[in-house]
This record gives C-alpha cells, structure tokens and sequence, in this order.
C-alpha cells in the first residue's frame, strides 16, 4: 500500500490528513464525531452553536435532492439550522471529543447577533477545547441581516464581529464565506483586518432546486409552504473553485490560508481544491450519501495521486494550479484543438450530429446510408461540443492547431483523423 504524507499545517495547527467534516448535520454531537475520528478523518467542524437564547426549531421535511437523468444528489438543498442541543451539552461533547481524541483537530463554529455574543461564544469554546474557532457568516437559512449569509456580503459587520471574537480567544480563527455575493475580496480582507487568520469557503448557495409540478410547491414540501434555503453537493463545486481562485489570486491575499468546501465527493474533488491553494478540505453531502467510510476512498486515492505525481509531502501541491487561470482576455486566441474520432467506438448514435448542427458550428454531417456522422473540417472551429456529447467516448481532443492567418500558416489539418474508413477528402465535404 501506498504511504504518503497526507498531514498539513494549517493556521499553526497539525492536521494528520486535510479532510474535514464541515459544519452541519454530519458533526452534530458526541457519538457522530467518534464514529467520524474513528474512521480517520483528520478534523471536524463541530455544528454551530449559538447563543441559548436563539430557539432552534428544525422543519419536516428538510432536504431535497436535485437529480439529473437518474443521476441522484447531484445538488442538495438542505434547510438544516444549528445545533439544536443545549449549550452545555454542547460544549460537553466538545470537551469530552478533546480528551479522548488529543491529535484529532476539533474546530468550533459559532453564530451570534451581537458583538458580545461572539466574544462570549469564542471564550466558551476555547475552554471546551477547541482547536480553532469557525465564525458562520454565511448560513443561508438566517432571517436577521445580522446573521449568516447577510453578514457574509457586509465588510463592516464582519470585520466588527472577527474583533470581537478576537477578544475572547488566543486560537486560530477562519471566517466562513458566503457564494451568495459577486466578490469576495471586500469581505475577506475585513475579516482579516478584523483579527482573522483565514477563511473558509464556500457556505451553501440559496436556491430553490425544485417544484412540485402537481402541487406548485417548491420542495421540501412543509405542509404546503416552502422557502429559498442552501444548495450543496456537486453542483456547486465550480462555485467554490472560482472563489477559491478569486481569492488566491488577488493582490495582497496570494497566501491567505483557505479551507476549501462545495461538492467534494471524490480524491479528484480534493486534489483540484488543493491545486487551487486550499490547505485541508470540508465535506458534508457526500457523507450524507455514502457515511464516515468514504474518508477510506479520500485519504488511498490522494496518496496515489502524489506518488504518481512524484510528490511525498501535501503541501507542496497546494497552489499549483493557481497561476494557470488568467483572465479571458489573456487566453491564447491562436489556439484551436480539433477532434479526433476514433471510428471502431462510434456506434453512429448521431449524438455529436444532433449537438454540432443545433448547437455549434455544423461541421459535423450524416451519412444516412452507413448511420454514421461526417466531419467537414473547413468548418470546424475545436469547441469539442461533439467530445462532451459522445455516450462511448469515441471523440477526443486531436493534435493542436495553429488558426490560419495568425503567427503564420498552421500545418495541414490531417483529415484522415476525421474520416471514416476508405473515405476521400472530397467525402467528409
């Protein structure tokens, strides 16, 4: 078996691996954060707490899943609220976590209202244990413009609330980001003004994912009535890597240390948030369709990916495909990669024909005599629609090109690459 050294430091704390649960129903007590250590996860988001004041009143039904063409989970809208036990318990379960797992990390999340609730929250949890604090600015579920999401778009409100944390604790402390905002830049470097060592992202997405077409009710279906909650899962994945790359890329925030979160299912999932500049990973969806054993399929699978990359410590992937995304205008626009079909696969199904003539360029043709599509090159621009399309995966990307008329004249596009069997030039016209 493959060993590789999966541990990292992040925010002056040792993670024995990067994988984390995030915040949410997957981390909510005692019994499921054993069950999580014991199958090897590296840290855990405890579920946020609040102040016992707040009233925490869970719905029925609470979740619903977006699907495509029986593809379950693709999406998942969950209208989960905090940690519904009491404090003490609460803190308790975080406290007795600490003494029987001393080299697990345990992470607290926290929401208040007031700027004293936040210094209050973060003393209680620094004298339960806690090895870093988690300030929730970015639920999506909050109603008040002084918690979750809205305080996650306002640099002011979050600025004043990572200094009052800051007066109750001497841990390390990341501020959770909302998507549901067009640049994080503002709100990242107030919370860092504010007292914050890094962040977190990204919080779920509102949305409403579904409606009842019989009922003409959004789902979940609450008796009825149903509300704009939070998406995650896979779906929202290219979310959170946009703003994982807006943030590492931004002028005076190239090494902020980020914990990345949104859809990761797989190692890939964890291996793309880490090349983007992300230090340990947050999961929660994927463990509520699969359980605690995935960390298993995490941990082998990322420790293959560094021994076939030659690499034998974590943190020397971190941020290497950061300076690989650049703004469109600085793409190489003499770059084009036709496609290459493999004909022994096509099953002549017309997919790449239907997707090319309706959505692209019509450079793909039909012969209705053999069933099988035609390419015309002259017209072939390299999209790869007819790539994505393909069922069997008979289309690849071809030899690059140079486009004609620029930086000199491109090679002769090799039609036969495109042909089917015994065809001439003048055929694939």
């Amino acid at each position: 078996m493959i060993k590789k050294d999966l541990s990292i430091d992040f925010l002056g704390v040792h993670f024995e691996n990067p994988f984390c649960l995030s915040s949410s129903p997957v981390g909510n007590c005692y019994e499921m954060c054993k069950n999580a250590y014991d199958a090897g996860w590296g840290g855990i988001v405890y579920k946020t707490l609040s102040p016992d004041h707040f009233i925490i009143d869970e719905v029925s039904p609470r979740f619903a899943q977006l699907s495509k063409e029986g593809t379950p989970f693709v999406g998942f809208k969950n209208m989960e609220q905090l940690a519904e036990h009491p404090m003490v318990q609460d803190l308790n379960d975080m406290r007795r976590l600490k003494k029987e797992y001393p080299n697990k990390v345990l992470i607290a999340s926290i929401m208040g209202e007031t700027p004293q609730d936040w210094t209050d929250l973060a003393k209680l949890v620094t004298d339960a244990g806690a090895d870093m604090i988690e300030l929730n600015f970015s639920c999506p579920q909050m109603t008040s413009h002084t918690m979750g999401s809205d305080v996650g778009t306002n640099p002011e409100l979050c600025k004043k609330d990572c200094a009052a944390v800051k007066k109750g604790t001497n841990l390390p402390v990341m501020a959770k980001m909302t998507p549901n905002i067009t640049t994080m830049i503002p709100v990242v470097k107030a919370c860092l003004e504010g007292g914050a060592d890094g962040v977190s992202l990204i919080n779920t997405v509102k949305s409403v994912s579904d409606v009842d077409l019989d009922n003409k009710i959004a789902l979940p279906n609450i008796n009825g009535k149903s509300a704009v909650s939070g998406l995650s899962g896979k779906a929202v994945k290219p979310i959170a890597l946009r703003f994982l790359q807006q943030i590492r890329s931004a002028a005076g925030l190239e090494q902020v240390p980020v914990a990345g979160i949104g859809g990761i299912e797989t190692w890939e999932d964890a291996a793309e948030y880490i090349l983007l500049g992300a230090s340990t990973v947050q999961v929660t969806t994927a463990i509520m369709q699969y359980g605690y054993r995935i960390i298993e399929d995490l941990t082998n699978g990322l420790m293959h990916y560094m021994d076939e990359q030659g690499v034998d410590h974590l943190k020397d992937l971190v941020g290497l495909a950061t300076k690989n995304i650049v703004p469109t205008n600085k793409l190489d626009r003499d770059y084009v990669v036709y496609p290459k079909i493999d004909w022994d696969k096509c099953i002549g199904c017309g997919r790449c024909f239907i997707s090319c003539q309706d959505g692209a360029h019509q450079a793909m043709g039909w012969d209705d005599e053999k069933r099988r599509p035609v390419f015309d090159s002259s017209k072939c621009v390299g999209c790869q629609l007819c790539a994505l399309v393909c069922p069997v995966g008979a289309i690849k990307l071809g030899i690059a090109k140079m486009k004609p008329g620029r930086k000199g004249e491109p090679d002769k596009i090799d039609a036969s690459s495109f042909q089917l069997p015994n065809y001439d030039e003048s055929t694939t016209k």
